[in-house]
């Protein structure tokens, strides 16, 4: 990224996760202000042991709660959107698909109807995926060009 970052007000989803936590670091160091929107404080996350959170507006809410998404970007006036929030892990995902259903689509799309009634002010967002929608494979990495696998249950 050579982008100059430190103009803008950068909201990241899921932040306590692997990605998120590397990103809001990066953001951080590039002069972004950085708000993320987090569900649960997780202690052994490197966003709170690397001591990432201190340099971020952290706000505490719920994806599948749409003022959560509204308020997160509203109140920190925040025109980038980085979205990596989602149920992960396939364990909990398989106990409790009505759950993960409800926090990846629709934690997703309150996401992007509070970016669009926010238009002009958010002028960006960036929605991120798995590679678990293609299931497991011998062959690695995955690309774009794989099919689609379900998980089976």
């Amino acid at each position: 990224m050579t982008h100059d970052w430190s103009e803008h007000r950068v909201l990241v989803t899921g932040a306590t996760g692997m990605v998120g936590s590397w990103l809001c670091e990066d953001l951080l160091r590039r002069g972004a202000a950085v708000v993320a929107l987090v569900l649960d404080d997780d202690p052994h996350s490197r966003f709170y042991t690397d001591g990432i959170e201190r340099g971020c507006a952290v706000v505490r809410g719920n994806l599948t709660d749409f003022s959560h998404c509204m308020r997160a970007m509203n109140a920190h006036e925040t025109d980038v959107v980085f979205h990596l929030g989602a149920q992960t892990v396939v364990g909990a995902a398989l106990r409790d698909p009505l759950e993960t259903f409800e926090s990846n689509i629709r934690g997703t799309y309150n996401l992007l109807e509070a970016a669009r009634r926010l238009t002009p002010m958010v002028q960006a967002l960036v929605v991120a995926s798995s590679d678990k929608a293609y299931g497991d494979s011998n062959v690695l990495p995955y690309v774009e060009t794989m099919p689609r696998r379900a998980v089976p249950i």
